[in-house]
């Protein structure tokens, strides 16, 4: 591991990157990694990362000089996504990813496919309305009443659940033919996964909410 914490970690992509987004990360997750280009984005809110991992290609010389060399992990491969090759090399309670969403479509789709890659690794996709992240086999979570709630499968997955005004029970979830978007909480909602496959998105203000029922898997 390049990056093995007890705490919850914030990193940093190089996507759109809201003021909002990185300072609200930052009060739950000090300590501040970012992938590749994501070092810009740190520089320029005057954060030096305790680690940058990527393979450097949209890192320029001058952004390179600001950081300690011993801070810079070089992953020289382009098979995966400067995300992916992150989440890779990060041990941590749980991860709160800033800057991956609300740019390209393609790289949110590969950043999806990264969350489903490294299940046993927690972290959240913070969006500008939303939040993204792989369900575990079991999570409870203090939702009120009347929020939406979407599961999107990324592969043939089936659960059960409590708290959902269309219960999930029964159902075969799959991305070709049976998906769960705009489901409606009825309150406090416990979902349970019977494998690994599942996209959970909730309204961003939940995500201190996620953030703890993540860390207490552990």
């Amino acid at each position: 591991m390049i990056v093995d914490s007890l705490e919850p970690i914030t990193l940093i992509g190089g996507g759109p990157l809201p003021t909002a987004d990185l300072a609200e990360a930052l009060t739950i997750a000090q300590t501040c990694v970012a992938a590749d280009g994501g070092a810009k984005a740190a520089l320029k809110y005057g954060i030096v990362p305790d680690a940058v991992i990527g393979d450097f290609d949209s890192i320029t010389p001058d952004i390179l000089a600001q950081i300690p060399p011993a801070r810079l992990h070089k992953i020289s491969e382009q098979n995966s996504t400067d995300f992916d090759k992150a989440m890779r090399y990060i041990t941590a309670p749980v991860v709160i990813a800033v800057g991956f969403a609300g740019g390209r479509v393609d790289h949110q789709l590969a950043a999806f496919h990264t969350l489903l890659r490294y299940p046993d690794r927690p972290c959240i996709i913070v969006g500008a309305q939303e939040i993204v992240f792989h369900c575990p086999s079991h999570i409870a979570l203090p939702i009120d009443p009347d929020q939406i709630v979407s599961l999107f499968p990324m592969t043939p997955v089936t659960g059960r659940s409590t708290g959902l005004q269309w219960p999930i029970d029964g159902l075969d979830f799959a991305p070709d033919t049976f998906v769960g978007t705009s489901n409606h909480s009825t309150g406090p909602i416990e979902l349970w996964m019977d494998g690994p496959g599942m996209l959970c998105i909730l309204p961003r203000q939940y995500l201190r909410a996620v953030t703890r029922a993540l860390v207490s898997q552990g």
